[in-house]
């Protein structure tokens, strides 16, 4: 169990990270101000990777903790949750960005992962430094949460 929910981390936060790479500090706002449409790299095949990639990283801790009766619930609770925030954010992205949104919307699935024929680019991806900054503060929460499962399993 502890590999499997530790590739889980991983795979989650590499997912995290590539979405942050191409979408920037922007990702860690939770107000209206939104920036350019991001159409590349993970968002080119699912409009919500960093949201899997949380689902991911949970799912991968409980699993990692040998809690498996965990994993479902914690799906299910960042499930409803992330479709709560997905809605507010995909009606702001409608009315702010209108056609070309939608275009986008309707090529890239919300939750499915699905690479579209017609790949549109973004405005440039962020330096990898920018990125591993903007992703400090999960990397360190992860590290920590490693660490503490460890010394737990020492006991």
């Amino acid at each position: 169990m502890w590999i499997a929910g530790l590739a889980l981390i991983g795979a989650g936060e590499w997912l995290r990270l590539w979405s942050v790479h191409h979408i920037g500090a922007i990702s860690r706002t939770r107000s209206d101000r939104i920036g350019p449409l991001i159409a590349s790299g993970p968002f080119a095949w699912v409009r919500n990777p960093l949201y899997i990639g949380n689902i991911a990283l949970w799912t991968g801790f409980s699993v990692t903790a040998g809690l498996l009766w965990l994993a479902p619930m914690i799906v299910l609770v960042l499930a409803c949750e992330y479709h709560a925030i997905v809605r507010w954010e995909e009606t702001l992205l409608e009315t702010r960005l209108g056609e070309n949104y939608r275009q986008y919307a309707a090529r890239v699935h919300r939750w499915r992962p699905w690479m579209s024929a017609d790949r549109a680019s973004s405005a440039g991806t962020f330096s990898w430094r920018q990125t591993l900054f903007s992703e400090r503060g999960t990397l360190i929460a992860i590290a920590g949460g490693i660490v503490m499962l460890y010394l737990k399993r020492q006991m």
